[in-house]
């Protein structure tokens, strides 16, 4: 059970460009951010340099890509470069534009993803904070058509499902099966539009930076040469036989799904918002910018409802340890021996198992008519799972012992009964230093926290 490290950009990386709405010249730097900071994105061309914080909730805009504000001030486009951080597993970044928008590239993620790779990422010493999947999630559009579903999995993966209303474009699907097949398989999929939606998104005061170099172009509705040729002139690019409908860009298509594989990859970098890695098995169909929202802010609100998670438990496996080999370690007794088993274990982690039963011996006096566990016992036991995390690494660890030096931010959520199976969750916050380690526990009945403490124990051998 060792735990992931968040991790952030070794050192900063700029690109150039101009934006794919606005026209612009801009410049958007990606830097290294402390831990838990997730992602900001900052408009160092505005006064007091104002930055957004990129989660689901400041979306402001999903008409032809993602843009985020805090209040007046917008940035958009920000999909392909916030797809290549989500997948490349960084964590926290500064992200600094001068303009209201990011620099389209070549239309993909690719050159994102290689300037990652390029400068490479670092652990950071707070733990990657996972949300795991563990009941389907669905959120849909009826009168688009489009549905997006979450179903647990062990990793994070995704298959898009697409209908262009197309004859040109058969229906379409594309699957991403884990992150590190991102920079392969998704990244270099590139942004697309129909010639039919030139017009009206030109009339939008939109895709004033759209070019061959940068968007599939995809000319299927046969229109008179001479209104082909007025837009490829509003384009500034050459003319085409108006009888030949086909694929328009100066690169051939990379996959026959390349459109769809580019609607996956808006999908990575709208999921980027939720502001937590997932682990899950999402099902897009007909996904876009406007249901991939919908779906990031319904995350955000599942996530806000279970703060913390309790840990995966299946009593079918066999423990880490059993309660001959807790009595070898911790010098509790009945009655105070608070732990049942110990099924997992990491360097800085443990989860630990007590069944409660009708016959506990508080009960008898705790209450006789309505028995409850007392508050003070869940903490007791939650420092038994601590002390048999520190106790695990110790040589001879039989002749040693936990005790208490102070009990913090300690919170009663929900009474525990006779019935209930106790979860407990400990981790370390620090390293042990000079025999004094200090934790964090929480414990659940199923999904729910019912307690939580921070405490601090000092390691001392028995006499």
């Amino acid at each position: 059970m060792d735990t992931l490290k968040q991790r952030t950009l070794k050192g900063s990386f700029s690109l150039f460009g101009k934006g794919l709405h606005t026209g612009l010249n801009l410049t958007v730097t990606f830097n290294p951010a402390p831990e838990n900071t997730g992602y900001k994105i900052q408009r160092i061309d505005l006064e007091g340099q104002p930055v957004i914080d990129a989660i689901a909730e400041h979306v402001v805009d999903t008409q032809r890509g993602t843009v985020v504000a805090n209040g007046d001030v917008r940035v958009g486009t920000i999909e392909h470069g916030m797809a290549a951080l989500y997948a490349l597993g960084v964590d926290n970044c500064l992200i600094q534009v001068n303009g209201p928008e990011f620099p389209i590239l070549d239309g993909s993620s690719l050159i994102f993803v290689q300037k990652i790779q390029e400068v490479g990422t670092v652990e950071q010493n707070a733990p990657k904070d996972f949300y795991i999947i563990r009941k389907k999630i669905e959120v849909k559009d009826e009168e688009t058509g489009s549905c997006i579903t979450i179903l647990p999995d062990s990793e994070f993966s995704i298959t898009a499902m697409c209908n262009f209303n197309s004859k040109f474009i058969a229906s379409q699907f594309a699957t991403l099966d884990a992150a590190d097949k991102f920079a392969d398989e998704i990244a270099p999929a590139r942004t697309f539009v129909f010639v039919r939606d030139i017009v009206p998104l030109l009339e939008a005061n939109l895709i004033k930076g759209g070019d061959l170099d940068n968007a599939i172009v995809i000319y299927e509705q046969i229109v008179p040469q001479e209104k082909l040729d007025k837009l490829a002139d509003l384009l500034h690019v050459a003319h085409m036989d108006a009888t030949k409908p086909g694929y328009i860009q100066h690169r051939p298509l990379m996959w026959e799904n390349e459109c769809t594989r580019h609607k996956l990859l808006d999908i990575v970098g709208d999921m980027a918002l939720i502001g937590k890695p997932i682990k899950g098995r999402i099902i897009a169909t007909r996904p876009g910018h406007t249901i991939n929202n919908k779906f990031a802010r319904l995350m955000r609100k599942e996530i806000r409802k279970h703060e913390v998670q309790a840990p995966i438990y299946d009593p079918n496996d066999e423990p880490l340890m059993d309660n001959v080999r807790i009595r070898q370690l911790l010098p509790h007794r009945y009655p105070m021996q608070l732990v049942d088993k110990v099924v997992a274990m990491g360097a800085t982690s443990i989860v630990g198992v007590k069944n409660v039963t009708a016959n506990e011996p508080f009960f008898q006096g705790h209450f006789p008519s309505e028995p409850v566990m007392p508050g003070v016992l869940q903490v007791e036991a939650m420092a038994q799972c601590g002390g048999l995390l520190v106790l695990s690494q110790l040589e001879d660890p039989e002749r040693w012992s936990t005790y208490f030096l102070k009990i913090d931010d300690v919170k009663f959520r929900d009474k525990v009964v006779p019935g209930d199976t106790l979860l407990f969750k400990v981790e370390l916050l620090h390293p042990v230093r000079h025999g004094i380690s200090s934790m964090k526990g929480y414990v659940f009945v199923g999904d729910h926290v019912v307690s939580e403490a921070t405490f601090t124990a000092q390691i001392k051998k028995n006499r």
